[in-house]
């Protein structure tokens, strides 16, 4: 069908701000569905998306997924670097430097308490009031060391307050400074799993099978629209963990 000059036309193979990198227009990915209303998607974004979930899955048998939202905060002056890639690089590792020490303290009561590799897939975006940008993030831990992120506001040390710590240290910001600009969106955890795992029914003997990859790969798709990214500003738009 693309093959077609006016079908090429009105859906080019190829991003418009990015030659580099190729269109996707179908409704799912390797058999999982995608979100097709924010569509086309970039292929290669699409690609990386379903390796790292994937490796997670290679790695650990059960795995804990979630999607988070980062912003910048408004009237506050930022060094220069937040406006570049490189505030997510310093965002990242201050969480894994966080997810380890927690596993650190986990063996010191229990020598047999599992780890946890940091996978993730995030998403630059650039609004178009004001230019500046935020960040879509999927995150992949193993469910045997978490099993849940938490609430906010909690008194007690959880996911979320992780991830406010890491974003307050890559902007070089106070917690107070970077309230609300770590966002946790509705339904934003899901379970995967290596094989299926059965759930009984309520009210009834009987089980049935659960498998929230679907699920899970629909959401991350939204990472992967082709839209409201910035290219030629030498930032990339998408990036996963490796290996």
């Amino acid at each position: 069908m693309l093959n077609d000059s006016n079908t090429t036309r009105r859906y080019p193979l190829r991003h418009p701000d990015n030659t580099n990198l190729h269109l996707y227009y179908g409704d799912t990915y390797a058999g999982q569905p995608l979100q097709v209303k924010v569509g086309p998607f970039v292929e290669k974004y699409l690609f990386r998306t379903e390796q790292t979930i994937g490796l997670a899955l290679q790695q650990y048998p059960r795995v804990l997924a979630f999607r988070m939202d980062l912003r910048l905060p408004v009237g506050i002056s930022l060094p220069e670097y937040a406006y570049t890639n490189e505030v997510m690089s310093r965002f990242i590792e201050s969480f894994k430097a966080k997810i380890e020490h927690n596993r650190d303290k986990a063996r010191e009561g229990n020598r047999y308490a599992h780890t946890s590799k940091v996978r993730y897939v995030w998403a630059r975006e650039v609004g178009q009031e004001g230019g500046r940008p935020h960040y879509h993030l999927l995150f992949l831990l193993n469910r045997d060391a978490f099993y849940t992120v938490g609430r906010l506001q909690s008194a007690s040390p959880n996911m979320i307050s992780r991830l406010e710590e890491a974003w307050a240290s890559a902007l070089g910001l106070t917690l107070g400074e970077v309230q609300g600009l770590v966002h946790i969106p509705d339904n934003e955890t899901y379970r995967i799993d290596r094989d299926f795992r059965e759930r009984r029914v309520v009210g009834s003997n009987s089980k049935v099978r659960v498998d929230e990859l679907p699920a899970l790969f629909h959401r991350a798709s939204y990472l992967c629209k082709a839209a409201t990214k910035s290219y030629g500003d030498r930032q990339r738009g998408f990036d996963t963990s490796k290996g």
